[in-house]
């Protein structure tokens, strides 16, 4: 029997993964939400056309919103639209967990950011990062740790 392989766009598969959150970030806890997307955009996400490198979230009047996350309109965009990639695009959550995520922001001065973007169910979803920032010395024992581990691993491969 043939393996199945994903193809792009199915559901469960990931679109897009922001590689300097975890880089500059230490993300303390993760949450999903939904994403209010306009037609063209979710063709965009289809064809993986999305950056969420310089991307943030700020809660603002109760309510989630994604600043900074780029997609790609596709040349084949209707005629009519005058797309904006770096528009800004509402998160959705639930009232509670809104809450919880502004109380730890203003209080205890966590930041939110993207971490992912991904297909579930055939809806557009991005896991959101609870993020602490991480100082000079924390990046480096990172890539020392990292080094480490890699280093460890070889040895361990080799016997």
């Amino acid at each position: 029997m043939a393996k199945k392989s994903k193809k792009k766009g199915t559901p469960g598969s990931t679109i897009a993964i922001n590689k300097t959150a975890k880089h500059d970030y230490f993300i303390e806890q993760r949450f999903e939400a939904g994403i209010a997307l306009e037609g063209w955009e979710v063709k965009s996400l289809r064809e993986n056309r999305v950056n969420l490198k310089e991307a943030y979230i700020l809660v603002k009047d109760d309510e989630l919103w994604l600043f900074g996350a780029h997609i790609t309109p596709l040349p084949t965009a209707s005629t009519h639209v005058h797309p904006d990639p770096l528009r800004t695009r509402k998160l959705l959550m639930h009232r509670r967990e809104i809450d919880m995520l502004r109380g730890m922001v203003e209080r205890k001065g966590y930041t939110l950011v993207p971490v992912a973007m991904y297909w579930k169910k055939g809806r557009a979803k991005v896991e959101i990062g609870l993020a602490k920032g991480k100082k000079l010395h924390d990046k480096r024992a990172a890539a020392k740790d990292r080094d480490w581990q890699r280093e460890k691993a070889r040895l361990m491969k080799r016997g």
